[in-house]
Order: C-alpha cells, then sequence, then structure tokens
C-alpha cells in the first residue's frame, strides 16, 4: 500500500470536493508527489445535514467546520479545506489558518429562470437564498419581490430555478466556476449593489497550530495577496461579532501594497443599509478592516444592532 503523505478533509458538497481537489493537485504539482498519495476524507458537517431550517435558527457559523476541526484536532486528518466565508470568526485554541489559496472573482452572480435578468423580473416574483445578506439586498433592491428560503448544494438550487420552484436564485460566481457552471449565468450582479460576505470567493486552509510539517508543505501554494484582504475582512466581522444571523457585506482588495476595504451592515428587511470604508498599507490589513466596524457600530443606530448582541 502507497504512504499517504498528506490527508485533506473536506465536506462532501461538490463544491468543496472541487475546492480539496484543486488543493490536492497544487500541493502534488508544489512538491513533485503522485496526486494519489495525497488522500481526501470526506467529513458529514451539521450544516449538512440540516435543509430545512435557515442556519441562524441552527447555530449559525461553524455549522460547516466544527466536525472538520474536531477531525484535525483528533489528528485524523493533516489539513481542512473551507470556503472562507464559512469559517468563524473565532477558531478553536489548537487550529489555525494556514492561508488561503489565490482568490477567484468575489462577486455574486444571479440565475433567472429563463435567462431573465434580476431587474426584468415581475413584481411578485420570488427569488430563493439561504442568505441573510443576500435576501436582505434582494429586498432593498426589488421591495417589490418575494424572498423565500432556498437551502441545498449549488446543483439542487439550480434545479429549483430550472423546474420553475423559483424565478430565481443568487450564488457565489467562484463557485459555479470551480464546478464548471459559469454558462447558467444569468447576469454578473455588481458589487456595490450586491457587495460580497466576508471571505467570499477564497478557500481557507486550515491546520493545527503546531503542525509545522504540513504548514511548511502549504506555504509554496499560499497567496498573499488573498490573504492580506481576508484579514481586513475578518477583521471587520470580528468587531461586529458577524455570524449567520447577521446581513454583513465586506469585501477588500490589495493594489500596489496598499488594501482598500469596504462594509456594509443591512436590516434584514432591506429597508436601511450602513457603509464603511478604509484604506491604507498592507501592513494595517487588520486595523483597516477594525477600524470600518468601529465607524459603522458608531453610526448606526442601536435597533438596528440588536441582532448582534
Amino acid at each position: 500500500m502507497n504512504e499517504v503523505w498528506m490527508r485533506i478533509g473536506t465536506r462532501g458538497s461538490p463544491l468543496a470536493l472541487a475546492q480539496a481537489h484543486q488543493t490536492r493537485d497544487l500541493l502534488a504539482a508544489a512538491h513533485g508527489v503522485a496526486a494519489e498519495a495525497i488522500s481526501i476524507v470526506v467529513i458529514k458537517t451539521t450544516g449538512d445535514a440540516i435543509q430545512d431550517r435557515p442556519l441562524s435558527e441552527a447555530g449559525g457559523k461553524g455549522l460547516f467546520t466544527r466536525e472538520l476541526d474536531a477531525a484535525l484536532i483528533a489528528g485524523d486528518i493533516d489539513i481542512a479545506v473551507h470556503s472562507a466565508k464559512d469559517v468563524p470568526t473565532f477558531l478553536p485554541d489548537e487550529i489555525a489558518l494556514a492561508g488561503y489559496l489565490p482568490r477567484e472573482d468575489a462577486r455574486d452572480a444571479f440565475i433567472g429562470a429563463g435567462g431573465r435578468r434580476f431587474a426584468d423580473l415581475p413584481a411578485g416574483a420570488v427569488i430563493g437564498s439561504a442568505s441573510l445578506r443576500r435576501q436582505a439586498m434582494v429586498r432593498r433592491a426589488r421591495p417589490d419581490l418575494s424572498v423565500e428560503l432556498l437551502r441545498g448544494n449549488v446543483q439542487t438550487r439550480l434545479r429549483k430555478v430550472e423546474s420553475g420552484g423559483v424565478a430565481g436564485t443568487l450564488l457565489a460566481l467562484a463557485g459555479l466556476k470551480r464546478l464548471g457552471l459559469e454558462s447558467v449565468v444569468t447576469e454578473i450582479l455588481d458589487a456595490d449593489a450586491f457587495m460580497p460576505p466576508v471571505g467570499q470567493a477564497a478557500i481557507a486552509i486550515a491546520a493545527r497550530g503546531r503542525d509545522t510539517v504540513s504548514r511548511d508543505r502549504l506555504a509554496p501554494i499560499l497567496d498573499a495577496p488573498t490573504g492580506v484582504a481576508l484579514a481586513a475582512e475578518r477583521a471587520f466581522l470580528a468587531v461586529l461579532d458577524g455570524s449567520c444571523r447577521t446581513p454583513i457585506a465586506g469585501h477588500a482588495t490589495l493594489d500596489g501594497g496598499r488594501v482598500r476595504f469596504r462594509g456594509r451592515l443591512l436590516r434584514t428587511d432591506g429597508s436601511d443599509a450602513w457603509d464603511a470604508a478604509g484604506e491604507g498599507p498592507a501592513a494595517d490589513a487588520a486595523q483597516i478592516g477594525a477600524a470600518a466596524a468601529r465607524d459603522l457600530l458608531s453610526r448606526a443606530p442601536a435597533d438596528a444592532l440588536a441582532h448582534l448582541t
């Protein structure tokens, strides 16, 4: 039996598996090892098992990472591959984010039944989404539309649109690209009107904090600019104590050694939104994100922030 060089833990959804295989292929190429020597260990998470209600009612963030964290701590896997937007702001003490793969396009995509664009939907049309952020932004942009919960993996949500169960849905463009499904996109949504969530389009890799072997092996495939952007975004979320119960958006970019950050807090009904922004040297990314969050907290009314406590 061939020796296993590394064990990658992942959820079992098609997108999660695509991200795990991408990580495996990059590691194999960087170190000149056979891809078959890197095993992919599928672990079912609580978030995958819950399909009948919003994740906000089941515990919020951490539902897609908890079982993977436990497998890491137990030594059953060497690294865990996550969609960065699913990673809680605070991790168990034994675990650290080693870094991120190069980020894909962070924008949301709209998939409309019959190829309809978002602006062309008739009043009363139903949009399906599991994201409080997307639901709030849809309500803000088109208060004449109806929004309902739509859970499940990417393929399940696309089938709901195709069958006419909903008039459309919003999904991460990056995920559709990784699955080879970009052709289903009706339109790519404007990143200002539909600001992405913290971490969207980035693949995060977690490891045990003291596992220097795995972290050294990961080093050649990790992307520093993505790490800078995510430092700003996750610091923003940490100050807001954001969870799946909170309609929050945040996105940072790096250009010429400077990080630019934008963040947004919304009411769940989309009736109000508050924006914050910051810019500065890449080395100050986390401070920039945190300062933007504190600025937002100072301006948003108390009743809009009640759900953050």
